[in-house]
């Protein structure tokens, strides 16, 4: 897996990524962003290696960020940081640890609360009065919590936790995703009255930067 952000810093690739993360950082000043839901319409669009290198942008800002691996179906988060799967969420959620097993990465700052052994119902867990609290823990914890979570059309999962949070920012692949599964996405957001972002586009032309945001 790669970190651009860590491979090559001085790249426009991760330059965009600074970007996308002061834009986030000043999306409001009066009522400042802390936690996050990052999302895709349609699966493989790239939403991934977006949160890990958005992760370690925040945290190389002197940011107290932890990521939280929300795709219980197919976790991934672990590893782009060589960490382990297991324990994570699942765990605490099913109440076999008392604490949240968070794993402090290579990056100062920078930690990651894996999906642990993947559950036989992760939109049902993801709804309980349980991670309301572990989201009240981690952001009082952590400067932003950052939640990666399977895309919006294939399961509800997004839906589900992104009314708990701050908002949820849509992953938008250039030379993927179509446009009308864009704006299903869109649609099935607002529906839940899930408060979005702004879109990030990835796979956009190498002399643009190679990705952008839309608020």
């Amino acid at each position: 897996m790669n970190l651009i952000t860590l491979t090559d810093p001085r790249s426009p690739v991760s330059e965009a990524y600074r970007t996308l993360r002061t834009n986030l950082s000043f999306y409001s000043l009066d009522n400042p962003i802390r936690s996050l839901v990052v999302t895709s319409p349609a699966a493989d669009e790239g939403k991934n290696q977006l949160v890990a290198n958005l992760a370690v942008t925040m945290a190389q800002s002197g940011r107290r960020t932890v990521l939280v691996d929300c795709d219980l179906r197919r976790p991934s988060l672990h590893s782009f940081f060589d960490l382990e799967s297991e324990p994570g969420l699942t765990d605490r959620l099913l109440s076999e640890v008392d604490e949240l097993p968070l794993q402090q990465t290579s990056i100062e700052n920078l930690f990651l609360l894996a999906s642990g052994p993947k559950p036989p119902n992760p939109a049902d867990m993801l709804g309980t009065k349980k991670i309301d609290e572990i989201i009240a823990t981690l952001v009082e914890q952590f400067d932003i919590v950052l939640f990666d979570t399977p895309p919006v059309i294939a399961v509800t999962d997004a839906a589900v936790l992104g009314v708990k949070v701050d908002g949820a920012l849509l992953v938008i692949n250039a030379g993927k995703t179509r446009r009308d599964q864009a704006e299903r996405a869109k649609e099935l957001l607002e529906k839940a009255r899930v408060r979005i972002i702004g879109a990030a586009l990835t796979n956009a032309p190498r002399d643009s930067g190679g990705a952008g945001y839309y608020g």
